[in-house]
């Protein structure tokens, strides 16, 4: 199994972690969270040499999605996210894009996950 953490800056200035977790046979792969900076994302699914196959958003807010759209544009992967906050995504409200200065996200997850859904990464159960 890859296991990459990515630092990225996000639009206000902090920083926050981003993960690409892939699986070296298959090169499946799944980014966690990926806060801004795409091209550096892209980048490093690059150097990985992984395909992209879910784009996984543990929470709505805009300093875990700000890469969202740029990658879901490059790499066609699935987004997913919890059940709870798929509504939120495109709430500039609850998802503080606007607080944030950046544009709404304006993307809608393929998918909702629930507590106890199991993703899989080829031979890795998430």
């Amino acid at each position: 199994m890859i296991l990459k953490r990515l630092k990225i800056e996000t639009m206000i200035g902090n920083y926050t972690n981003c993960y690409i977790l892939a699986d070296e046979e298959s090169k499946e792969a799944m980014v966690i969270d990926p806060a801004g900076e795409p091209e550096k994302i892209i980048e490093t699914l690059d150097v990985l040499g992984v395909t992209t196959k879910y784009i996984y958003i543990t929470h709505c807010h805009a300093d875990h999605t700000s890469g969202l759209k740029e990658l879901k544009e490059k790499t066609n992967a699935r987004v997913l996210i919890h059940r709870n906050e798929f509504e939120n995504l495109q709430n500039p409200e609850v998802n503080l894009s606007g607080i944030c200065g950046t544009e709404n996200i304006n993307i809608t997850a393929d998918a909702r996950v629930d507590e106890g859904d199991t993703l899989h990464i080829r031979k890795f159960r998430i």
